[in-house]
């Protein structure tokens, strides 16, 4: 998941076809001025990145270092609607984010000091291609002491924001969705997968992965 700028135009081509709306994505000037403000007075400090989705095992930036993190309160939860990716217009699917309340396990990760500047565009196209997510920095508490780390957390103000969805009607969309990067049930699979390689038990996940292969075809 690590592109260049020439990727968008490849992309939109790809929306025009398919119907998309005008502002379907993030514009590129707002979504560096974005960048631009979140990261202000940081640029020659090493920067930390929470990591408690695919970014876990797909982070697409160079990393100095990780650590287990965990995140007081915020929970992982499939809150943001997805039409594109692993979902589509006909049969949305559903993207996980963060979501206030409860609490998260996951790790984090260090971009050096003279790469964060580099690796953070990269960074930013991925997750705010869409502009679904606020990029805001929290107290990540690790084993070697709490980090103030990037973290990406839902927008609530986003149309794509679902709040409240029925963990069951949840599951049944990620069971049917898919898009051109794979089923959203492959993407929840692997998910609960890799947290369990680093010996994290998020229960909702798993529960929500139980359901899910119910609804399988």
């Amino acid at each position: 998941m690590r592109f260049g700028q020439e990727r968008f135009a490849e992309l939109d081509e790809q929306a025009k076809v398919e119907g998309w709306p005008p502002g379907w994505r993030m514009d590129h000037d707002a979504r560096e001025a974005n960048r631009q403000a979140v990261l202000s007075g940081r640029w020659t400090q090493d920067l930390w990145v929470f990591a408690y989705g695919s970014l876990i095992w797909d982070p697409a930036v160079y990393v100095e270092e990780y650590r287990r993190g965990f995140l007081p309160g915020w929970r992982r939860s499939f809150c943001m609607r997805l039409e594109g990716g692993r979902g589509s217009h006909a049969r949305p699917g559903l993207m996980a984010a963060l979501d206030q309340g409860g609490q998260c396990d996951g790790v984090v990760f260090r971009v050096a000091a003279e790469l964060v500047d580099q690796e953070t565009k990269f960074m930013w196209r991925r997750e705010m291609f869409a502009g679904s997510y606020c990029p805001v920095f929290l107290e990540v508490m690790t084993p070697q002491g709490p980090v103030d780390a990037l973290t990406f957390v839902m927008d609530q103000t986003n149309c794509r924001y679902m709040p409240n969805l029925d963990e069951k009607e949840a599951a049944r969309i990620i069971a049917a969705a898919e898009g051109g990067l794979g089923s959203n049930f492959d993407y929840l699979q692997s998910l609960v997968r890799h947290l369990e390689e680093l010996g994290i038990h998020d229960a909702d996940m798993v529960r929500l992965h139980g359901l899910a292969c119910t609804y399988r075809v």
